[in-house]
């Protein structure tokens, strides 16, 4: 009787192991004091694919996702924002690229705006 309540006991243990440690590695980073608004929605939203910094995050492998890199200034520089706000309103599915949400329905469009300013930021060095 004794064995069976100590394997359960150790199995519950290894779970909850495993899952707090699967929810501090896909947590997304905190904003620091002072962020703008752009920033907290992007840490939010969009820094789970696309990395706090732009670069693209190892958490995306983990779903076969390979987000664009929003530090590049060079393909960023060719993106209207008008594209910028469309895509992340309406996501990726309308024009090829599936793996890109929409968040049209979560945040409102001067949000999207202020997301959009802010990464244009990340390909500018801030």
């Amino acid at each position: 009787m004794r064995r069976p309540f100590v394997a359960l006991l150790v199995v519950l243990v290894v779970i909850g192991a495993f899952t707090g440690g699967l929810a501090w590695l896909l947590d997304t980073p905190r904003p620091p004091a002072g962020a703008t608004k752009g920033q907290r929605l992007y840490l939010g939203l969009c820094a789970t694919c696309h990395g706090p910094d732009g670069r693209g995050s190892w958490r995306a492998a983990l779903f076969l996702v390979r987000p664009g890199n929003l530090a590049d200034a060079a393909v960023m520089d060719r993106r209207s924002d008008n594209y910028l706000l469309d895509l992340i309103k309406h996501g990726g599915a309308p024009i090829g690229r599936p793996g890109m949400p929409a968040f049209g329905s979560t945040i409102s469009d001067d949000e999207i705006g202020e997301v959009v300013r802010y990464v244009r930021s990340l390909s500018r060095g801030r």
